[in-house]
């Protein structure tokens, strides 16, 4: 098989990336060699692949899928929000400068260059590529210069999936409007739908969808299910409260609370402690509940010093002093990390200058202009651990009583790393939290169950399985090798009444 296809979304969340990541897988097994594409990705949840590229998680996720190494031509436009009107752009892997809002129409089309490029060269060197779109092609007021949903379609010829979440609620006018309100050339790239995260009696929506088809001249390829345990590798920050909670019930003896940070990055740091057995895990801004958890952590941020105003703001600062001097521990992740020293300097990031930090470890922090990214190895404990590094800010290390803990340090009870990705090693993970577990007065201990990277395998292999049981996969075949099919009906929102 050869070809390709384009899966969007009636919405944001609407499990492009969850659906993209199951055709990836499915096609993997079956022997096509398979490679994901998304030609721009705003989120800062990131990756650093082998080669030392920077990528939206949701791709480093589906090359996992696919079976293939991950790599910049995947995601060669990656956005990075630094606030609501500018965004740090990589390009390719590496960073290429920031965009403020009106500067946006003209650094679109040099992106859109580099993103076509990144296209063909995967379509020579893999037989299918499976693209995910973003937010929604319906948002017409950005289609002037789009390369990502219907202008990656035209420019490709690639036929389009829509998925539509019915758990929101409106499905069934959300898929037909997402049709309609494109204009006739976009429209004619919209080839099919896909329902997302149904519950019920799949015989109550049937005649629902034979309406849609015969609204929209386009068939529903199949109803996936909900599927509780897919809630890894979460690309949108607004997501990551997916599995809040999911692991709680019978057995949680050891709380941690996560920081809501504004510019909240990497939270995917989250996912293994939240799926060990025992673990419940809180994102939150409510500096009650960060007092009350037996384990705090302060995660990575996109904008640290704006970010350790709002903290202070919230008056999450005192909380965690106070949790320092009572030995109750607390983790700083990257940006988590830089401000848990004594001062911060940084005319780069915010061009703040200095500003003080929390001052719980003995350590200064200066941002430079080059960014790390690395992936850095070592041992704790006996215990192998990995991880990757995306930072501006480096520590340098002042007088003071810490001990070493993997690049970064700890004193008492309060840790910090610019290692993210750390508790995806089993080991090290359960040796981590047997040891707050103790700082905390909570008797918690691992317990026999299957590793994060096998419960990975797992959902992805579970998501294929749901592919294969629920779509029409010869459909869906046909519509990877065929392209665009012809015929496709226009739609007008408004009927003519004469």
């Amino acid at each position: 098989m050869r070809g390709g296809l384009l899966i969007a979304g009636t919405t944001s969340d609407a499990g492009k990336s969850t659906v993209a990541a199951g055709v990836c897988r499915w096609l993997a097994r079956r022997g096509v060699r398979v490679a994901p594409f998304k030609a721009q990705n705003m989120s800062n949840n990131s990756m650093v692949c082998a080669d030392g590229a920077e990528i939206g998680r949701a791709q480093w996720l589906q090359a996992v899928a696919a079976g293939v190494e991950p790599e910049s031509a995947m995601n060669p436009v990656l956005l990075k929000p630094g606030g609501d009107r500018r965004s740090h752009v990589v390009l390719r892997g590496t960073p290429w400068g920031e965009l403020a809002a009106g500067d946006w129409a003209h650094g679109r089309r040099e992106l859109a260059k580099a993103a076509y490029a990144a296209l063909a060269e995967l379509r020579e060197r893999f037989d299918v590529v499976v693209c995910e779109g973003a937010g929604s092609p319906a948002e017409t007021n950005l289609r002037d210069g789009d390369y990502v949903n219907l202008g990656l379609a035209r420019h490709a010829g690639l036929p389009v999936l829509v998925v539509g979440d019915i758990d929101r609620g409106g499905l069934l006018a959300a898929l037909a409007g997402t049709v309609a309100v494109l204009d006739e050339a976009d429209q004619a790239h919209v080839a099919a739908f896909l329902v997302n995260k149904f519950r019920g009696d799949p015989g109550l929506l049937a005649p629902g969808l034979r309406s849609l088809t015969d609204l929209t001249g386009r068939p529903v390829l199949g109803v996936l299910p909900w599927l509780p345990d897919v809630w890894l590798d979460s690309e949108d920050a607004l997501a990551i409260a997916g599995w809040d909670g999911h692991r709680r019930g019978a057995g949680v003896t050891l709380r941690v609370a996560a920081v809501r940070l504004p510019r909240i990055s990497n939270a995917t740091d989250l996912d293994p402690l939240a799926a060990e057995p025992g673990v419940a895990v809180t994102v939150t801004a409510d500096p009650d509940v960060v007092a009350a958890a037996d384990v705090a952590v302060l995660p990575g941020t996109r904008s640290t010093v704006d970010d350790l105003a709002w903290l202070r703001r919230h008056g999450i600062d005192g909380v965690l002093a106070d949790r320092a001097a009572r030995g109750r521990p607390v983790l700083g992740i990257c940006g988590g990390y830089q401000m848990l020293g004594s001062s911060i300097h940084d005319d780069v990031e915010s061009g703040a200058g200095t500003v003080a930090g929390l001052d719980l470890l003995p350590f200064t922090v200066r941002f430079r202009a080059e960014k790390t990214l690395a992936t850095p190895t070592g041992q704790w404990r006996g215990e192998h651990v990995g991880g990757y590094e995306i930072h501006h800010g480096v520590a340098e290390r002042t007088p003071g009583e810490a001990e070493p803990f993997l690049d970064g340090l700890r004193r008492g009870s309060v840790w910090a790393t610019m290692w993210h990705g750390i508790f995806e090693h089993d080991g090290f993970r359960r040796a981590w939290l047997a040891a707050v577990a103790d700082q905390a007065g909570v008797d918690w201990r691992p317990a026999d169950a299957p590793g994060f990277a096998a419960r990975r395998e797992a959902m992805l292999d579970g998501l294929a399985d749901a592919i294969e049981k629920h779509v029409d996969t010869e459909a869906l075949t046909a519509l990877i090798a065929g392209g665009v099919p012809e015929g496709l009906p226009a739609l007008r929102l408004v009927q003519d009444s004469r």
